[in-house]
């Protein structure tokens, strides 16, 4: 079962709402200073919004009664919060509201705004501690946390980006496995290979309403291209010549039409095509294979394909962010993100929810190297960690998120050419990035 019931459906929705200070700023702390949650008995108690459903909620509740159980001054109650794919519009209306929980999940492309409200905690200090590996994280989890060099939530779900193959149809096609170091051309042609319009099947697929779940795949082929967020005038994005190049395998996989285009958000129906063994390819994480396995696909993963033939992904962190309820409650707070951080806690989060390891430290604990044995495939994405880039936690990201998303969708629709798509893009973009933040 997948984390979250759409797991990078509205992936790190990128919501636009801003959090800053203001009149509500003053009304929070009146508010939270009246109840420090410390009871009668002297045990304190903090409001966790987890957004979870199905076997990563059941994960969490068994996690939650350990922690009490070594931890008996600190309860944590489970009971408020959304489901992580609304979640920042119920934080938003909490901190105006000046009522939000200790911790709270939050998409890593969301952190950047969250972070800007006066009640989001500071954890450099906590990273700090000697019980938290934090030097011992791979990369991109470490820096999707960290919002000019100060660490603004505990990396909580990690993944990466790889490709699934189903082997019967690379058979049937009469073609071989991809291997590590192959191409975009190379994925082109072999999707275009894959397809077999008798029978409805495709060769691959990509998310076409130009949500963040169409953005995120696009990066990786960005980055390749030497491509960056942010230009070095600090003033406009700097993928603009970079992205027709990029725009431009969308525009060949739409051409062959070998492209399976998921119309609704979420990807769900993008995956079910994969998963009734309809589509040869499909680019995603480790969240998707148990559904691969459940359904009795054979499959192989292997590394995304680049252009320059040097390894390249992306990794999509979430978090769990701590706000502010009084000196008591944060430190509390503080005490169970660093508890859950530590590799005992986080080898059982991911192997029973389907996220990568934090930390090289739970990489190398043997209940995670019998875990990966048993999972064909999932060594393929923990390796990917090692070269994996994350979107930059930047306040205008959702915006830019959304013009590179029209860009995508109207190239996948035939609508426009790569050239035109970007121009557009630029001057959406551009215009975001300008704005005062």
């Amino acid at each position: 079962m997948k984390l979250l019931p759409s797991r990078r459906g509205v992936l790190r929705g990128g919501g636009a709402l801003a959090l800053g200070a203001g009149p509500g700023s003053a009304l929070t702390s009146c508010s939270t200073a009246a109840d420090d949650g410390v009871g009668p008995d002297g045990r304190v108690t903090i409001e966790l919004w987890h957004g979870q459903t199905d076997t990563a909620r059941a994960a969490m509740k068994r996690l939650v009664d350990d922690f009490q159980r070594t931890h008996p001054r600190i309860r944590v109650d489970m009971g408020g919060g959304v489901l992580a794919d609304a979640m920042l519009q119920k934080i938003t209306a909490a901190l105006a509201a000046g009522s939000y929980p200790d911790i709270a999940y939050v998409f890593g492309s969301d952190l950047a705004n969250v972070a800007r409200s006066p009640q989001t905690v500071d954890l450099t200090g906590t990273v700090g501690s000697p019980r938290v590996p934090w030097k011992n994280y791979w990369p991109s989890a470490r820096e999707a946390v960290t919002i000019n060099d100060r660490v603004r939530a505990s990396p909580a779900v990690l993944d990466t980006l790889a490709v699934v193959c189903n082997k019967k149809l690379f058979k049937k096609a009469k073609i071989p496995l991809p291997e590590a170091g192959w191409t975009w051309h190379d994925f082109i042609e072999t999707a275009k290979k894959l397809t077999d319009k008798a029978d409805g099947g495709f060769g691959t697929g990509w998310p076409g309403v130009g949500d963040e779940d169409t953005v995120w795949r696009i990066w990786p082929l960005l980055w390749d291209l030497g491509g960056d967020f942010m230009g070095d005038d600090g003033r406009s994005i700097g993928f603009a010549d970079q992205g027709a190049r990029a725009l431009g395998v969308v525009r060949d996989l739409a051409r062959d039409k070998s492209v399976y285009i998921d119309p609704k958000p979420g990807s769900e129906q993008m995956y079910q095509v994969f998963v009734s063994g309809r589509m040869g390819m499909v680019v995603t994480g480790p969240w998707q294979l148990p559904d691969v396995r459940q359904a009795k696909i054979d499959y192989q993963v292997v590394p995304l394909p680049s252009f320059s033939g040097k390894p390249v992904t992306i990794s999509g962190p979430d978090t769990w962010t701590v706000f502010d309820n009084g000196p008591a409650r944060a430190e509390a707070a503080r005490t169970f993100v660093d508890w859950l951080a530590q590799p005992a806690q986080d080898v059982r989060w991911g192997t029973d929810t389907g996220s990568l390891p934090l930390s090289r430290a739970t990489e190398a604990m043997p209940a995670w190297r019998e875990h990966s044995k048993g999972v064909e495939g999932l060594a393929v994405f923990t390796k990917a960690l090692e070269t994996a880039r994350v979107r930059p936690a930047h306040p205008a990201y959702p915006q830019v998120s959304q013009a590179l998303g029209q860009a995508i969708t109207s190239v996948l629709l035939g609508r426009s050419t790569p050239a035109a798509a970007m121009r557009s893009c630029a001057e959406e973009a551009n215009a975001a990035l300008l704005i005062p933040r």
